[in-house]
């Protein structure tokens, strides 16, 4: 809510270490509550207690502002945004379909017979050696993008989650949340000192 304001904002900017957008964290900020009853009218089902939503705190933030499901937040809005979508009839899914290129147009990406075209390909996180993110994101998109100079910004910033569950064995690594960090804990080295601020 709006007494909140100030202190969600800075603690987003620490955060990123002030090199975020001002004005995109306060459009997050503002728009957070009308997403959130947004979420709950698809189905999304928050975590609660004693009818009321309860929160967690995210790494960084000086105060529970986190809404969650369980530990699988991520699966239980997108299974629930992707069900809803599927009800609606001018959109097509194409389900495992490696994207080659673009098609351009007037120097327009008009894609696939459609007059606006958003590339959701995700990331470079699998081309990692130890990584939480699926081994098949690879990056592809951003390489179709520079071949069309298109813009691209910030390619320096990736998500990580530095907490996973350690492991010799090839692929994905389990991830430990981030809320758990959130929620106070630490994370030591061998010798039981602390290495992250």
């Amino acid at each position: 809510d709006e007494s909140d304001y100030d202190s969600y904002f800075e603690d987003t900017m620490k955060a990123g270490h002030y090199e975020n957008r001002k004005e995109s964290v306060d459009i997050m900020i503002r728009n957070s509550r009308d997403i959130i009853n947004d979420l709950v009218k698809y189905g999304v089902e928050f975590e609660k207690k004693d009818g009321e939503f309860a929160y967690t705190r995210e790494g960084a933030h000086s105060r529970p502002r986190i809404l969650f499901h369980e530990d699988v937040t991520g699966k239980e809005i997108t299974s629930k945004l992707l069900a809803q979508v599927k009800k609606l009839e001018n959109v097509k899914m194409y389900e495992y379909t490696e994207m080659t290129d673009v098609i351009i147009e007037d120097d327009k990406c008009v894609g696939i017979y459609a007059e606006n075209t958003i590339l959701a390909s995700g990331g470079i996180g699998g081309t990692y050696q130890h990584s939480t993110n699926f081994p098949h994101l690879t990056g592809d998109a951003i390489e179709i993008a520079k071949k069309h100079g298109i813009r691209l910004e910030h390619l320096d910033y990736v998500q990580i989650h530095p907490t996973t569950l350690y492991s010799k064995k090839p692929g994905r690594r389990f991830l430990i949340s981030e809320s758990v960090r959130g929620e106070g804990a630490v994370l030591y080295n061998k010798n039981k000192e602390r290495f992250v601020d």
